[in-house]
């Protein structure tokens, strides 16, 4: 079994080399979503595919690093209010953010102590920065199950999963900017529906989403960037992304541009400017 140890260590500046990750299975050469939102936050884990794929996104749209940055601080603000006005101290976060820092379990602890927190993830480079950021005290505990969102099965048996949340508790599930990687045959809301099924009365799920609605043109132009990158990115309308929250009871403002979700301070002078809807619900 490989070990955090195994992988390559180096300060979180330090720029990541190809030819060390790629014995241990990290497919350097071709883009990955998470890679290039790190390349869009400022992070160093990242390699030319993905800040091509990135450049070439961000040409499309020159402000996606500002709208990269207000999809985080949605994610800020939804730990934050689960764990400090709901109670919620288990978070399952799928497509982690990893290796961007701060993550889910340092929003919640600096809420609430004693917090338990699942990363999912299918790249092994978020394998290794995880593990590295796993902490374990009396109370608190996080762990790292490296899964496919595609088999919710699979992801909500592993024992790691089972040892660290307890399914009979409420669950905040985290899946912020992560189900436009799965295209519309493949059936995302019937993934969605798996996994919120599995979770008990109380939970939340929140999720972002990015949109055509707010600038179709513009946005195509990304899709088409993406899927010449080899990258799935399926843009959705706010009814496509009001299917994933079905029988839950929606936070208010409901589903909203991440931007007006609850902002900090002012309200946003222009909330379509990030080309992303947002929401929290609960499961009655």
């Amino acid at each position: 079994m490989t070990t955090s140890q195994d992988f390559p260590a180096g300060p979180a500046d330090q720029e990541a080399e190809p030819s060390q990750w790629e014995r241990f299975g990290v497919d350097t050469t071709t883009p990955h979503s998470a890679r290039v939102y790190d390349f869009w936050l400022g992070g160093k884990t990242n390699f030319p595919p993905d800040r091509a794929m990135a450049l070439a996104i961000e040409e499309a749209v020159p402000s996606i690093k500002a709208m990269a940055g207000e999809n985080r601080a949605f994610q800020k603000r939804a730990v934050r209010r689960l764990a400090r006005e709901y109670g919620v101290r288990q978070f399952l976060d799928l497509g982690t953010g990893i290796p961007t820092s701060p993550n889910t379990h340092e929003i919640a602890e600096s809420v609430s102590p004693g917090t338990r927190v699942v990363y999912v993830d299918n790249d092994p480079i978020v394998l290794a920065h995880a593990r590295a950021l796993m902490v374990a005290t009396p109370d608190s505990r996080t762990t790292y199950v490296h899964a496919d969102l595609g088999k919710p099965a699979e992801l909500l048996g592993d024992p790691a999963l089972t040892a660290t949340l307890d399914l009979d508790r409420p669950v905040g599930l985290l899946m912020i900017a992560v189900l436009m990687l799965i295209a519309d045959e493949d059936d995302p809301w019937a993934k969605v529906a798996a996994l919120r099924d599995a979770l008990p009365s109380g939970s939340f799920l929140a999720l972002t989403h990015p949109t055509q609605d707010f600038d179709p043109e513009s946005v195509a132009k990304v899709t088409a960037a993406a899927r010449a990158g080899g990258m799935t990115l399926v843009p959705r309308t706010r009814g496509e992304v009001e299917r994933f929250f079905d029988g839950w009871e929606l936070v208010e403002p409901g589903v909203a541009p991440v931007m007006a979700w609850h902002p900090d301070g002012e309200p946003p002078a222009d909330p379509h400017a990030a080309y992303y809807w947002g929401a929290v619900a609960r499961k009655p």
